[in-house]
């Protein structure tokens, strides 16, 4: 596991006749099975749940979640047990997701779709820790105040290594990795999210919302790009699975189809539309999520780099 920043360059054609040098943070190498954002979320959130006094961690998501499979993974390596609440009823064959979070010791609790939209109740929160009993509760995805404290030590990390850039971009699900990348940027220098879903236009309200609750502030110098999405969150797209083969066939990058695809394909949009300056260097972070590859194919029978 590397000790610090690993950064790989990406030669890319439309990087090189806009003048921009395109590298990619291998943030997926961090932790063998806790990649990127993911631990960097959860690193601060499992020290307050042991400083709280809390055995258990409780969190949501959906059959196919890099944020469950990390809580499970994260349990089992931390010393918790977890409770993962599912959104929708308990399949015949559950997800390799699910399958490995199971495996990594985290229960699992089905909820009906209508129930689980009350998952930021907190009445409805009560309800659930009655029933499954104590819990240091995780929000879905990971993302709180705690967890963009985590985020923010990657820009620590760029700068302590010497690292030159003059941009940062990253995939955005719900918006935190990039609010704690702009908590640690504290305005020095640019940072672009790449949505992952479609008609994701609350973003940037979510992402000040964020910002502001940790450090009083918005921040202008980033951007959020809604043009790469492949037809919405986790969709099979032909276009897209192309991108992932040619990608992986240029630099032996293994991305994932829900988020980092997205993240490289959007960004060498911007760079073909002029977004970045010539002369300036975008560093892209590589998050993990490759344990969605199974889940991938499972539904959809598609191809995945040989390298899955």
């Amino acid at each position: 596991m590397p000790s610090g920043p690993t950064v790989q360059e990406l030669p890319e054609l439309v990087a090189e006749r806009r003048g921009v040098r395109l590298r990619l943070l291998r943030d997926d190498w961090r932790h063998p099975e806790l990649p990127g954002n993911k631990w960097r979320k959860l690193k601060y959130n499992l020290l307050a749940a042991r400083e709280q006094g809390q055995k258990t961690l409780l969190t949501f998501g959906g059959a196919y979640s890099n944020h469950l499979a990390a809580v499970a993974a994260a349990g089992r390596l931390q010393g918790f047990d977890t409770i993962g609440v599912v959104r929708g009823e308990e399949a015949a064959a559950l997800s390799p997701t699910l399958q490995q979070c199971r495996a990594d010791g985290m229960q699992l609790h089905f909820v009906s779709r209508e129930d689980y939209r009350r998952r930021t109740d907190d009445a409805w929160v009560r309800e659930l820790l009655t029933d499954l009993g104590p819990a240091y509760v995780l929000p879905e995805g990971g993302t709180n105040a705690l967890a963009l404290r985590g985020v923010a030590e990657l820009v620590q990390e760029l700068d302590e290594a010497g690292e030159a850039y003059d941009a940062l971009a990253v995939a955005c699900g719900t918006g935190g990795t990039l609010a704690g990348l702009l908590t640690g940027l504290d305005g020095r220098k640019q940072a672009v999210g790449v949505a992952a879903l479609k008609g994701a236009d609350w973003l940037r309200a979510e992402v000040d919302a964020l910002t502001e609750h940790v450090t009083g502030r918005r921040y202008a110098n980033y951007h959020v790009h809604l043009d790469a999405h492949f037809g919405g969150y986790a969709k099979h797209s032909t276009e897209l699975l192309g991108f992932v083969e040619e990608f992986y066939l240029r630099h032996r990058v293994v991305l994932d189809p829900v988020y980092t695809a997205k993240l490289l394909a959007g960004t060498l949009q911007l760079i073909e539309q002029g977004h970045f300056v010539p002369g300036s260097t975008v560093l892209a972070v590589h998050t993990g999520g490759l344990q969605g590859w199974a889940g991938f194919q499972q539904r959809f029978g598609a191809w995945a780099p040989a390298a899955v």
